[in-house]
C-alpha cells in the first residue's frame, strides 16, 4: 500500500526592502519540502540587500525528517548569504522535533561573523574537516 500525498504547503510572502517573511501553512514533508526551499533560494538570490528572512510557521502541520533537512538547508543557504533565519509562530509540534534532534539552537542562532556572502560550501568542508595525526601525508 502506499501512503498518499500529505496536504499541500501553501507559502505566502510578505516583503520588505531588508526582510522577507514566508508563511507557511499546511505540511512539510517529503512532498512539499522542496518548495520552501526553492522560495527562500529564489528570494536570497534575488535580493542582495536581503539582511532577514522569517518563516512563520504558525499554520504548519506535520513536519518529518525531509521537512527538517529543507529548513536546515535554509538555514545553510541564509548563514552563507549573510541573512538572520527566524523561524517565527513555531507549533509545538516542530518545537519537539528542534529539541528531539538539537537543530533548535542551530536553526534559531544568529549568522556566525565570519559569514560571509559568496562563501562555498568547498571553504565550510575545509574550515569543518578535523585534522589527524599523519593526515595528508
Amino acid at each position: 500500500m502506499t501512503t498518499p500525498p500529505s496536504g499541500d504547503l501553501r507559502l505566502t510572502r510578505i516583503d520588505t526592502e531588508d526582510r522577507v517573511g514566508i508563511e507557511l501553512d499546511g505540511d512539510l514533508d517529503h512532498y512539499t519540502a522542496g518548495l520552501l526551499v526553492n522560495e527562500a533560494t529564489a528570494q536570497l538570490s534575488t535580493r542582495p540587500g536581503l539582511r532577514n528572512l522569517h518563516l512563520h510557521c504558525g499554520g504548519l502541520g506535520v513536519i518529518d525528517s525531509t521537512g527538517l533537512s529543507a529548513l536546515l538547508m535554509i538555514k545553510r543557504l541564509t548563514a552563507a548569504a549573510g541573512v538572520r533565519l527566524h523561524l517565527e509562530d513555531r507549533p509545538a509540534n516542530l518545537d519537539r522535533l528542534l529539541h528531539l534532534t538539537g537543530t533548535l539552537d542551530h536553526l534559531t542562532a544568529p549568522p556566525t561573523a565570519g559569514a560571509a556572502r559568496g562563501s562555498t560550501h568547498e571553504e565550510e568542508a575545509t574550515a569543518l574537516r578535523p585534522t589527524r595525526p599523519g593526515a595528508g601525508t
